[in-house]
C-alpha cells in the first residue's frame, strides 16, 4: 500500500460513511483542543458523516466526556464516545476474570471501578491485577518490575494499551508500559482497547465504509490494519519526536509493521 500525504481531509471525506477518531494526540494534547481537528470534525458533522471518538483512556466514557466538555468541546460532537476503560468495566462487572482485584494505577482512575469498589484488595489476595497506569508518585519502571515479578501467575488486565502519551510537551508512560513489563516477566495480559478487535466491534456498522484516524501506529493504525479498514496517520502526536520528514514516516511504518493510506501532520479539513 502506498502511503499518501493528505493536505486536506476534504479531498477524501466523501469516500467514507463513518470516521473513528482518536482523542488524545488528534483532538487534544491533554491540555487544550486542537482547533484544526475541531474544524474538521465540524465539517464532517455538517455533512452528515458518522463520527465516533474511540479512546484508550482507562476511565469510564462519562468521565472522558466531562473532560472534553471542560476543554469546551461542543456537546453535539459527543454523542458517540467509547473508552477502553468502559469496555473493561463491562467485563469486570460480570466477574469475567474473578471477583477480587488489585488496582495498579493513579487515584484519579478509581472512578473506573466505583460500582465494584468493595472487590478491591491487596496484590496477595487478588484474583487479578487491574492496571490503569502508573502510581501517582512512582515513575521508576524498575519499581513495577519488582512489584509484579512474584505475581505472574495472576492475569493483568490492561485498560490502556498505549505505551506513552504527550501531556502538552511532556511524555508520560501509560498502562501499556506496565503490561509490557508484565509480559516480559512471563505473565499473561488481557488488553482492552485499540488495536484489539473487540473494541471496534462496538463502533462499526455493516456496510459502512470507515476511516480510522489516529496518531499511534501501535494502537490506532495497527487496529485499522487488524480490522482491514483504511487509516489516516496523524504525525504530530505520540511519534512526533521520531519524524523529521516524509522518508522518516515511511521508515516508521515499516518499523511498526503497519500500513496507512494517508498521513497528515494534524487533522486538517
Amino acid at each position: 500500500m502506498k502511503t499518501k500525504k493528505l493536505d486536506h481531509l476534504a479531498k477524501i471525506y466523501n469516500e467514507y460513511d463513518a470516521f473513528i477518531i482518536d482523542l488524545w494526540g488528534v483532538m487534544h494534547n491533554g491540555i487544550k483542543l486542537n482547533s484544526s481537528a475541531i474544524n474538521a470534525v465540524k465539517e464532517l458533522d455538517e455533512k452528515g458523516k458518522k463520527i465516533v471518538f474511540l479512546s484508550n483512556a482507562p476511565r469510564p466514557t462519562k468521565q472522558v466526556v466531562e473532560f472534553l466538555k471542560k476543554m469546551k468541546m461542543d456537546n453535539k460532537f459527543l454523542k458517540n464516545v467509547l473508552t477502553s476503560g468502559e469496555a473493561a468495566l463491562n467485563s469486570l462487572k460480570k466477574n469475567k476474570f474473578g471477583k477480587k482485584f488489585y488496582h495498579l494505577g493513579p487515584v484519579r482512575d478509581d472512578s473506573l471501578f466505583f460500582d465494584i469498589k468493595e472487590n478491591k484488595t491487596t496484590i496477595d489476595k487478588c484474583d487479578f491485577i487491574l492496571c490503569t497506569g502508573l502510581f501517582d508518585e512512582e515513575e521508576n519502571l524498575n519499581y513495577y518490575e519488582n512489584l509484579l515479578k512474584n505475581y505472574i501467575n495472576k492475569k493483568l488486565i490492561c485498560t490502556n494499551p498505549d505505551l506513552t502519551v504527550h501531556r502538552g510537551n511532556v511524555e508520560e508512560y501509560c498502562a501499556g508500559k506496565i503490561a509490557e513489563i508484565f509480559e516480559i516477566l512471563g505473565g499473561e495480559v488481557i488488553y482492552f482497547g485499540k488495536p484489539h478487535k473487540e473494541i471496534y466491534l462496538s463502533c462499526l456498522e455493516k456496510n459502512q465504509k470507515t476511516l480510522i484516524i489516529g496518531d499511534n501506529l501501535k494502537t490506532d493504525i495497527k487496529g485499522a490494519n487488524n480490522m482491514k479498514l483504511d487509516s489516516l496517520f496523524i504525525t504530530s502526536g505520540v511519534h512526533r519526536s521520531k519524524i523529521d520528514n516524509e522518508e522518516f514516516i515511511l521508515e516508521l511504518l515499516k518499523k511498526y509493521k503497519v500500513s496507512s493510506n494517508y498521513f497528515q501532520k494534524e487533522l486538517t479539513w
